[in-house]
């Protein structure tokens, strides 16, 4: 009988696991023994703050690869396969969601193997649950282009399709260049538009502002540099 693949929550910044996890992701994180990550080290962390309860160094611990193929999801799924529950882990967040992990899951699915998401935090749902703005139509676009011409072309096309649709628009950023999207968004956009910007979210040194476009112009966006963030916006 195969195994269940459990897709688990990381934490989003160092907080102390009971703060954003529920007992129950925890509990069974801490006895699962193999482990599908997307980068060690911040997984061996994760798993330490734990406290699981075998050593970690005795867990089986695979990476993604970093151009999946069937062939590659097939050998990641075989503990599975042979009876023993998997885990899924990413550096932040939940696998899947901006994260790798789907192709893993899909694969899962093709092979009728019991597929489990625990509950954890999510950026991208904190930051639109914190937003005022429409929860009910909204799209994540993940990384906008990083050159000023091609991410302002961008952050209109997400104007136009808010205002036409009325449909909340989120995104990130690399956070060295965080200062750098504010600085377009007040120059390439409509002075009546609101933005959201989520930082360092569940941290003590969570940070969530909203304001049109004309306040951010009036505000200083330099606090934002280096701070993981979303952006959230509606026109």
């Amino acid at each position: 009988m195969s195994g269940t693949l459990y897709l688990v929550p990381n934490l989003l910044g160092a907080v102390p696991p009971s703060r954003v996890l529920p007992q129950h992701t925890i509990e069974t994180a801490r006895r699962i023994t193999h482990w599908v990550v997307e980068t060690p080290k911040p997984a061996r962390a994760f798993l330490k703050a734990l406290e699981m309860s075998v050593p970690i160094a005795s867990l089986e611990i695979r990476t993604f690869p970093e151009q999946s193929m069937a062939d590659d999801m097939a050998a990641l799924l075989a503990p599975a396969h042979h009876g023993a529950d998997l885990g899924v882990l990413t550096d932040a967040g939940c696998p899947g969601i901006a994260d790798p992990g789907a192709l893993l899951v899909a694969a899962a699915h093709e092979a009728s193997m019991r597929v489990v998401p625990l509950v954890g935090p999510s950026a991208i749902l904190l930051a639109l649950m914190a937003s005022g703005m429409n929860g009910q139509q909204f799209a994540f676009h993940g990384y906008l282009p990083a050159k000023s011409e091609s991410r302002a072309e961008a952050l209109r096309a997400l104007e136009a399709d808010s205002r036409a649709h009325r449909r909340t628009a989120l995104f990130i950023e690399t956070p060295y260049r965080n200062v750098a999207m504010l600085e377009t968004i007040i120059e390439a956009l409509k002075p009546s538009t609101v933005v959201c910007v989520a930082a360092d979210l569940t941290l003590d040194t969570e940070t969530i502002e909203r304001r049109t476009v004309r306040g951010w112009r009036q505000s200083d966006i330099s606090r934002f540099a280096k701070r993981p963030a979303l952006f959230v916006l509606q026109a």
